[in-house]
Order: C-alpha cells, then structure tokens, then sequence
C-alpha cells in the first residue's frame, strides 16, 4: 500500500468515525429533548385516612404514619416537582379517633385544606353521620356541637352518588384541574356496597349507582370537552404483589368494563397495597391511615395532550430522616388543647391481648367483649356485634379512654330489640350471600351451619345458653348496636325486631365493662369520684 493510500485510508476512517458519533450524538441529543419537551406531572394520592391525625404505625420496622409526617413527605415531593396534585379516593373520615371525631372530622378536613389537597371523592364512611353532614364538611354549614365550619377546599365529585329527589349526581360527576397548560380530568366513585355498610337512615337521600357505568357515562362527557388525561377516584378495593403480579380485586375486575380512555385510577376501601397496571389502566392504592401515599409520574406529551409515559410507587410515611411538618404540629395542638385531658384517663388494665382476628367460626374475642358489654348493659341474655364495629386489638397493660374510642369510633349506641326465633334465625342466616360471607359475633346463643348447604338454609340446633332450642314464635330480648338494628351491614332481620329500649353508647357499655372486669387504681378512684 503506497503511503497515499494510507493517508486516504486513515481519512476515511476518521470520517467515518466522527460521522457515527454526531449520529448516535444526535439522536441521543434529539431523544433527550423530546423527553425535556414532555411534560412532567406528579399526582400524590391518599386512601382511608380516617382521620388518624395523631395515630402511628409500624411499617416494615419503621414507625409511619401521623399528620405532621403525611405532610411533611408530601411538601417534600411539591418541591420536587411543582406539576403536583394532591388526591384523595375516600374514607378521608369516618372511624376516626378523638381528635378527629369528638370535632365532628373538622379537624381532619381542616388538614386537607392546609395541604390543598386538589380534587377528592367521598367514601363510605363519609356517610357515617348522614348525607346532610357529609355535604357540610365539604360546603360549610353549623353545627350545633361545632358552630359554623368553612367547609373544605378540595373539589369533590363522585359520578355514582345519586340524589333520589332529582335523579342527578349530588356531586359534580368529575372535575377538571390545568397543570401546564394540560387539562386532567378526575371522575369519583364510591363502591355500590356503601349500600350495604351504611345505615339506610344515613343514605336515605341518595342512591349508589354502578361503578363501572356512571365512569363509562362520565367520560364520554369529558371526552367531548376534549379531555385525554382520565383519572378516576374510585373507593373501591384493589390489591397486588409489590412486583404488581397477583392482583385482585373490585377495580382489578372492573378495568377490562372501564373505557380505555382512562389512564390512572387511584383505588381504596380494602387498606391494601396496590401498584399495578390491569387493561393498560395503572391502578394504585396505598394501605390506610397515613402510613403511606401514592406517586403517580406521568410524562404527557403537550401537542397531542396524550399520556406517553406513566408509574407509580407506593412511598411509606417514615418518621426517619424526615422533620415532622410545623403547621400541620400547630393545627394537632390546638385540637390536643380543646380535646382535654378526659381522654387521657386510664380505665382498666388489659391482662392479654384482645384480638380482634376472628377464628374459623367467626368468633372474636374482642368482638365477644364488646358483646357480653351490650348484654350487660340493656339486661338481656342475647347479644350480636358485627365486625365492622371495633378498628383494631386491645393491647396488653393500661387501657385509656382515647384508646375505647379509637378503636370503637363508630359513635353507635346500643338497643334492646325483641326478635322472634325465626327472626334470630334469619339475622345468622344473613351471615352468608351469593358473593361475600360476612360472620357476626353471638354471645347467649349457640348454633351448628352447614357450610355446603343453600344459602338461607345453613343453620342448625339453634340453642340459647341453656341448652334449650330457640322457638320459631317465641320472643327473645337481644342487645344490638343501633347501626345493626337499622339492617346495617345488610343485616335486614333487625329491622323486623321491635325496639323497646335504647341504651348507652356502645364504647360506654364497653368502659363500664372494662372497670367492673379489669379495674385500674385510677379507675377505681375515677368511679369513686
């Protein structure tokens, strides 16, 4: 090879090279503007907070939960990225502790507000206290307990709660926020069960719609205002593996039904983790009570307004290498202030553990407590509890007021009704439907069911504690919350009953029981007194 050729050669060579390199350099370069020029939005969401204000939990070896550590990772995560809403898919209130609910969840929903939380949707439990009481802590309105609260600041809507008198949503069925110049639609649903959980008295103003129709409905409608990003808030379950293998679930089986328009759908009510993607729809859910959130990143293209990017992480609320959150501090003292030191009151002394954990029967020792209470106190030989009733354990050693009332925050009161046998009998047949079981606690009864028998017809040899079998005609005195003798929990054979007396609330029955069973010095004294 002449040294001409060489020289040519190693020309082209070079010129070959640097070419390849402003090639990859530029695609490289042209890739990463594309990805600049998407837009980044970040939504944060809660699940089921039910006003835990001031309440922890362990998570994986470290402590979580609480207001002031919720906000405090929340704020961290706007200053990272300001293209941030806050969401929330329900049960924001309800079963909440004495911060929360001896103010009526003002408390919680003034919290809401200090973060401004963007768009929010009821649960079931925000109907605990009755639609009309619902509508005041989202609108404002008196009290006569609290006076006159502002209301809350977050946008509300739900697609599937339907006001009887005029047929329409009581809500607005979705809102629109602008982050970015991109407009994002959110439509909020509760679960249909909310029929099932709530007092009839407490929903009588309201019909709850199928899920999967009034989503479908409603997007056409945003749709049609050219609305591409659809994010629904749904109260309903949904869970999976970390991984995001295994899930199950309402949402789970209603994704394939929801329109494909639908890119995020933030789920609730089951208290499980949750990150997964079912029919091209990511669906997240992030336990309960403030021991974590949802972050969901979409990268949105601006032309097309499309979502070409979106994932999600379940972030625990980890009181490590975190401060807790100073305004969110001030507004738990000045509730701290008001609640008292009544709460504080130490009324017995657990010798164990009170397991809420029902057995293979359905049997609850904690929930066998609360019912030999009831029992006691309206002077029957017959009692029921259903499960829904009490939040968590009793814990071994000193037992306080707070801690009846957080566990027992649902504020029912007892009642005696008189039941007939077969109306004793149909209430423990109702323990089982077509799709769900649902065991309720007896106490001054005994009772054998067939499990492979139809339902309707699993009970037998229903005795009372005497050994004697409970007659057809007969009539029994029984202690019941007022909640089951409403036909809560779909428990419709108490509504049959005939209500002769009403009694304390169902955690003043269980604070007498408590004292006569397990006294504390300092209960002792406080009787006294």
């Amino acid at each position: 090879m002449s040294k001409f050729q060489a020289i040519t050669s190693l020309f082209i060579l070079v010129f070959i090279i640097i070419f390849v390199t402003y090639k990859i350099t530029a695609h490289s370069s042209q890739h990463s503007t594309s990805n600049r020029q998407h837009i980044q939005v970040q939504l944060l969401g809660v699940n089921d907070f039910h006003g835990q204000l001031n309440k922890y939990q362990m998570v994986s070896g470290t402590m979580a939960g609480g207001a002031e550590y919720l906000a405090a990772h929340l704020k961290t995560f706007i200053q990272e990225n300001p293209n941030t809403l806050l969401v929330h898919s329900g049960d924001m209130v309800g079963g909440s502790p004495p911060i929360s609910s001896q103010f009526k969840d003002e408390p919680t929903i003034e919290f809401l507000n200090l973060l401004h939380f963007d768009a929010g949707t009821p649960g079931n439990h925000e109907f605990d206290q009755g639609v009309n009481e619902m509508k005041r802590l989202i609108h404002g309105g008196f009290n006569k307990k609290t006076g006159y609260f502002q209301g809350a600041t977050t946008s509300y809507s739900s697609a599937n709660i339907i006001d009887t008198k005029s047929g329409t949503p009581l809500l607005p069925p979705y809102v629109i926020k602008q982050i970015d110049g991109i407009n994002i639609g959110f439509i909020g649903v509760v679960t249909k069960e909310t029929n099932l959980y709530v007092a009839p008295e407490n929903r009588k103003e309201v019909e709850i719609t199928d899920e999967v129709s009034a989503i479908n409905r409603t997007v056409k409608l945003l749709k049609e205002k050219g609305i591409k990003v659809i994010v629904v808030l749904a109260h309903d379950s949904a869970k999976s593996d970390q991984s995001g293998a295994n899930s199950s679930g309402a949402l789970v089986e209603m994704a394939p039904k929801i329109d494909d328009e639908v890119d995020v759908i933030f789920a609730g009510h089951s208290h499980e983790y949750a990150n997964t993607v079912v029919a091209g729809k990511l669906i997240v859910q992030a336990y309960s009570n403030g021991k974590a959130f949802s972050q969901v990143n979409l990268e949105i293209e601006p032309h097309t307004k499309i979502i070409v990017k979106k994932q999600a992480k379940i972030i625990v609320t980890s009181h490590q290498h975190i401060k807790p959150d100073k305004e969110t501090v001030a507004l738990l003292n000045k509730y701290r202030k008001r609640l008292g030191s009544h709460f504080n009151q130490i009324i017995g002394e657990m010798p164990e553990e009170i397991s809420r954990k029902q057995n293979a029967n359905g049997e609850s020792p904690l929930a066998k407590m609360i019912a030999e209470s009831e029992r006691e106190a309206m002077g029957v030989d017959i009692a029921f509890v259903h499960q829904g009733e009490m939040r968590k354990n009793f814990k071994k050693g000193e037992i306080t007021v707070e801690d009846l009332y957080t566990d027992l925050p649902m504020d029912h009161s007892v009642s005696k009704l008189i039941l007939t046998g077969d109306q004793i009998k149909l209430a423990l047949e109702q323990q089982w439907a077509k799709d769900y079981e649902n065991r309720i606690q007896t106490v001054g009864l005994t009772y054998n069911w067939d499990p492979n028998a139809p339902i309707g017809n699993r009970i037998v040899a229903l005795k009372d504690m005497k050994g004697q079998e409970i007659q057809p005609n007969n009539e029994y005195e029984v202690a019941v919350s007022n909640y089951l003798a409403s036909g809560g929990d779909n428990f419709t054979a108490f509504e049959q009953g005939r209500l002769v007396e009403s009694g304390p609330q169902v955690v003043t029955a269980l604070i007498r029981y408590i004292q006569q069973k397990y006294p504390h010095e300092t209960s002792l004294r406080s009787l006294k007194e």
